[in-house]
């Protein structure tokens, strides 16, 4: 690595890792240590219910370089993430899971790609996958449909195992669930070198999987809400306007017509049809009032934006080491 001393933040979400949080620790001791590598360990306890936070004390009491910091409650692994990024310290980033299934021996590598690549973030491959092929097989059919939405190429975007300049976490925002789409949002932000390494991924030793079935199809919800917020953040009205405009101006054309077809026929003494007696006029009307709701929700989005946003706050109810 060009710079030895450079510190590296290590952010470990925790959600009932009992068996497996001491495990990691010691790893990625063994391998700091063996690197030279000058690292801090933050664990975020996601409102664990087993001894896992107990642990995490334990580990912070006999290491100065491990810290926690614990929710109150369960607040989803985006929470976690972006917690980890507001604490740490480090030059360099690193997440990974606290299951076992990253691997700490990939961590020098990583720090080699970023300090001396340049990349602004590295994502990790799982090549290859320990998991059921009810896992793999979703799994890449959804990162196939990011790659296209996102033009990034990468082969695992929901991979655990990533690392970031500092500047990179600490100018995006990750909430909701949108930890799977950090590459998204740090390309969107202007953090455009992204690269990519294959990663050993391991079997789960501990426990199981916290994330079944749903989570691929809320997943594609929040592709399309990434999407959309990413683009039209700055400016809403250009979305709400345009299509509230196009919904007013075709039922306001289409009711003139009706009036003016009514007063064409009682001028020339035809047979004249109420207008409110045509279904027509009142697709016409829904759509009036569809393109001014669409109007006055771009404006009001336009209004919220004037006045600015506030990262989430999550309630952390202990600390413990230097965190």
């Amino acid at each position: 690595m060009k710079n030895t001393q450079v510190k590296v933040s290590i952010v470990v979400p925790v959600y009932n890792e009992e068996e497996s949080v001491p495990e990691l620790f010691e790893w990625i001791r063994k391998v700091t240590t063996k690197h030279k590598i000058t690292y801090e360990v933050l664990f975020i306890d996601d409102g664990s219910k087993d001894r896992s936070w107990s642990i995490i004390q334990e580990i912070a009491a006999k290491h100065p370089e491990a810290k926690g910091l614990k929710f109150k409650r369960n607040n989803g692994k985006s929470a976690a993430v972006q917690t980890g990024f507001d604490h740490a310290e480090g030059e360099i980033v690193i997440t990974m899971d606290a299951d076992l299934q990253d691997s700490p021996d990939e961590i020098p590598e990583l720090i080699r790609m970023i300090d001396e690549e340049g990349y602004d973030l590295v994502s990790g491959w799982k090549k290859k996958r320990h998991d059921p092929i009810s896992k793999t097989v979703p799994s890449k059919l959804f990162n196939r449909v990011t790659r296209m939405v996102s033009g990034i190429k990468l082969h695992d975007f929901n991979c655990g195992l990533k690392a970031y300049k500092s500047d990179v976490v600490k100018n995006i925002e990750v909430y909701g669930e949108m930890h799977r789409y950090i590459p998204l949002l740090a390309k969107w932000n202007g953090f455009t070198n992204i690269g990519e390494k294959a990663v050993e991924h391991k079997a789960r030793k501990y426990g199981h999987t916290k994330f079944g079935a749903k989570r691929f199809f809320t997943g594609f919800l929040d592709l399309l809400s990434v999407t959309f917020v990413s683009k039209f953040r700055k400016n809403p009205m250009h979305f709400f306007g345009i299509f509230g405009s196009v919904f007013f101006m075709v039922g306001t054309c289409i009711a003139m017509w009706l009036i003016g077809e009514k007063l064409y026929n009682l001028s020339h003494q035809l047979p004249v049809r109420e207008v409110v007696d045509q279904p027509l006029f009142f697709l016409a009307l829904v759509a009036i009032i569809i393109g001014t709701q669409l109007f006055l929700a771009g404006f009001l989005a336009e209004m919220v934006i004037r006045v600015g946003h506030k990262k989430n706050d999550y309630l952390i109810t202990e600390k413990t080491g230097d965190a």
